[in-house]
């Protein structure tokens, strides 16, 4: 069949595109769908202003990752939220993180791990923040509370789960943040390594995996809670930040990593070295579909044949 006009008919295949925004900015889309992984800011770490008392581990920023939205057409703003601020040593709950969007998708940010004064409940948010520990020899100090909610506002599937609650009655570490892949451990005792059950108490929960990248990458960890003695409550998997340790030596609350929408550690009242973590920035990261363009000019009957045989642009 010979050419109408131009040079020679080609179908060519463009690769999948990737593109990672770190902080907020403009896509400009090139398929009419792609996928997006949107994760938001984590909460900052509390720490709480009575002594003996620990901080709860901040929340992950809320994890969604949506395949086959409809692209608008037109470059669309992209939000990516920034992690929550931790507090010093005299005492205050964690900021919430911001919320990331892209198109329809939102994520919300996570909840501040909980401190006083203010709430000792951590904030609720993508995943929520760990409830705070007034003092292990004074339950009275110890206001009732629950474990913060995660996946709020709720969607399908889950962008988050709850943070820890603390327990009362001698313990002596609050709550852990809650994470992408599972709730903030629960506070209890821990003094050494070799008590029983101190392995774990006080983590942050679990963060999420996600391959749209073109590697396997765990996001979203919870911040850990903070803790008198030892062993120091860990971040939880992707990100979380550890929580602090009241000792005579002392450790601050370590921020959530960047973009990874992780908890910060929470922290404790002592002087100089309390102060809590502050959350981790989200991150927004699109993935287009391989996408097929033709040049010159088409016979019709050719044009048929080429869609027909599945190679023709959609």
């Amino acid at each position: 069949m010979p050419r109408l006009v131009g040079a020679a008919q080609t179908v060519t295949t463009n690769a999948a595109q990737v593109t990672t925004f770190n902080s907020s900015g403009t896509f400009a889309p090139v398929t009419s769908t792609f996928d997006a992984l949107v994760i938001a800011g984590g909460g900052g770490g509390g720490v709480e202003n009575v002594s003996n008392g620990t901080g709860g581990g901040g929340g992950a920023g809320g994890f969604r990752e949506v395949t086959g939205i409809s692209s608008p057409g037109s470059p669309t703003p992209v939000t990516v939220g920034a992690g929550g601020s931790g507090a010093a040593h005299t005492g205050a709950g964690g900021s919430n993180g911001a919320d990331s969007v892209v198109g329809s998708v939102t994520s919300t940010g996570g909840g501040g791990g909980g401190g006083a004064p203010g709430p000792r409940a951590g904030g609720t948010g993508g995943s929520g923040g760990g409830t705070a520990l007034a003092n292990q020899w004074l339950p009275a100090y110890n206001d009732s509370s629950t474990p913060t909610n995660g996946n709020t506002p709720p969607t399908s599937p889950a962008q988050g789960n709850p943070g820890g609650n603390r327990l009362n009655g001698g313990s002596n570490v609050s709550g852990g943040g809650g994470g992408a892949g599972s709730a903030g451990v629960v506070g209890g005792t821990a003094t050494n390594p070799s008590d029983p059950g101190a392995s774990g108490v006080g983590t942050g929960g679990n963060g999420a995996p996600s391959t749209i990248s073109g590697s396997d990458v765990t996001y979203a960890g919870g911040g850990g809670a903070a803790a008198q003695g030892i062993p120091q409550p860990q971040g939880g998997p992707g990100g979380g930040g550890n929580g602090g340790l009241y000792t005579p030596a002392g450790t601050n609350g370590t921020a959530g990593a960047t973009n990874k929408g992780s908890g910060g550690g929470g922290g404790t009242n002592q002087p100089g070295t309390g102060a809590s973590g502050a959350g981790g920035s989200g991150v927004v990261i699109i993935k287009e579909p391989a996408f097929k363009t033709a040049s010159s000019m088409w016979d019709l009957r050719q044009v048929f044949r080429q869609v027909k045989a599945d190679d023709w642009p959609s």
